[in-house]
């Protein structure tokens, strides 16, 4: 599993990693995203949402998020 460090990226500048990442991927592959904006967990669940994929994300310190996507 591939990780993305966005510690300190803006959006859109972890969605655009992501996407890049989701197109490399394979079926049943996944990756996990690290941020520190909360606005990066609304724009990933937003745009994911719309493609064949599964995602969960998790606050795994106050203010870190770590967000997994998983390609179907």
């Amino acid at each position: 599993m591939n990780k993305i460090d966005c510690f300190g990226d803006f959006c859109p500048i972890p969605l655009l990693k992501a996407q890049k990442e989701y197109k490399k991927m394979d079926t049943g592959e996944s990756f996990t995203l690290i941020t520190d904006h909360s606005c990066v967990v609304e724009s990933i669940k937003e745009y994911f949402n719309k493609v064949t994929c599964s995602f969960d994300y998790e606050e795994v310190f106050n203010g870190v998020w770590e967000i997994t996507v998983t390609k179907h």
